[in-house]
């Protein structure tokens, strides 16, 4: 919407630079006294008139001021397309961002659903336990408590991941029924670590931020503002020209005489004119002088927004860096963590099934397991994010691969 209004914009200060054209017609209607043609005696009469006009006029020059609104006109087309680019990498973060929420709630669910299985399994074995009396009931209740929590942990689960898939589907504006997400590969973070320094990131981001080519049109826009001002101190040209006629018709002629006819009165009153004027300014009570000061301090100003533009972006990249070169170590670290916690867990599971380990003990393995296994989770998405953040300050489209 903002485009086509710029658009308009760009149009009309086209048109300032054209000549205009007017037609003009109007008749009016007369009674009352008048003179007769043959005695020269006033008498009453009425008569009819009217005329036709044409008129034209162009600046021919006024300081450059046409011509500078014009450019400013078309750095407001531009500068709407890049608000529009904004906006549109706004949302493209948030997809990303909402998309990996629901891939990080669909592991966990997975999860979830294999501890409770796990759950499952020890309850029968805790029974042939009891049954057999090499457990106490107490060992049998808390492996029952364990599997409901369980239970009810994958039903959370499972609402977190209907949510997320709800609120991606919102905002692409697709049906939530039946939608869902694929599945995403990691690649190892020493494989896709990209860029070696931020100031690499900070260079390419200086070139195709939207934010910054922006802040870079308003100094641009702030130096025609300036050239229109100065306009005011420049003469200017106008030229006009014009063509018209007109007619009457007495109504109440004497006998013997009759109204000249209609088409020779059009010709014989036909006349031109041509018009040539030059407006020089010598004061304005300094209204010239505040007006250029004004938008020098305003270009000041625009300059000033670039260099903060400049500075927040360079901060934001180097922060973004850092989180991802942290959260490649993160996520080094949960897959060194969840390889070890899972052999862990084998051995502790052979051990309990003989017998050689407690129910406590065993639980306890169980736990670290699942907290490791959280946090590969946690640390995998963490670590995808982070670097589709460094890749979308990059340049490169993060709604891919």
């Amino acid at each position: 919407m903002n485009i086509d209004i710029a658009e308009s914009d760009v149009k009309s200060a086209k048109g300032n630079k054209l000549p205009s054209l007017s037609a003009s017609t109007g008749g009016n209607l007369r009674f009352g006294s008048g003179f007769d043609p043959v005695t020269n005696d006033r008498v009453s009469t009425s008569n009819f008139g009217g005329s036709f006009g044409v008129s034209t006029g162009i600046t021919v020059f006024n300081g450059y001021r046409v011509l500078n609104t014009y450019n400013q006109a078309k750095l407001g087309v531009e500068g709407s397309k890049l608000d529009l680019e904004v906006i549109e990498n706004d949302i493209a973060l948030r997809v990303v961002n909402t998309y990996l929420n629901a891939l990080f709630a669909k592991e966990n669910l997975t999860v979830a659903k294999v501890q409770a299985e796990i759950s499952e399994k020890q309850i029968d074995r805790a029974k042939a336990q009891f049954d057999a009396g090499t457990i106490p009931k107490g060992d049998l209740l808390n492996v029952q408590s364990t599997a409901a929590n369980d239970k009810q942990n994958v039903v959370s689960q499972e609402n977190a991941l209907n949510l997320a898939l709800l609120n991606i589907s919102q905002m692409l504006q697709v049906p939530f029924e039946g939608f869902d997400v694929a599945k995403i590969e990691v690649d190892s973070p020493s494989a896709a670590m990209l860029y070696s320094t931020s100031e690499e990131v900070y260079k390419k981001a200086l070139t195709n931020r939207p934010e910054i080519k922006r802040a870079q049109l308003n100094i641009e826009n702030s130096d025609l503002s300036i050239e229109i001002a100065k306009s005011a101190y420049m003469p200017s040209v106008t030229a006009s020209g014009s063509v018209g006629t007109n007619y009457g018709y007495n109504l109440d002629l004497p006998a013997g005489f009759s109204n000249t006819n209609f088409f020779n009165q059009l010709d014989n009153n036909l006349g031109y004119g041509l018009g040539f004027n030059v407006n020089i300014p010598i004061f304005n009570g300094f209204k010239t002088d505040a007006s250029v000061e004004r938008s020098k301090i305003s270009k000041l100003i625009t300059e000033t927004r670039l260099e903060n533009q400049k500075l927040q972006l360079q901060q934001t990249i180097e922060q973004a860096f850092q989180d991802a070169k942290a959260a490649a170590k993160a996520f080094e670290a949960a897959e060194i963590s969840l390889a070890a916690q899972t052999e862990a867990f084998k051995n502790a599971q052979e051990s309990y099934n003989y017998g050689a380990m407690t129910l406590f003990d065993f639980d306890q393995v169980r736990n670290r397991l699942v907290n490791a296994e959280g946090a590969m989770i946690r640390a995998k998405y963490n670590y995808v994010f982070t670097t589709k953040v460094l890749k979308f300050y990059y340049g490169e489209n993060i709604l891919q691969d």
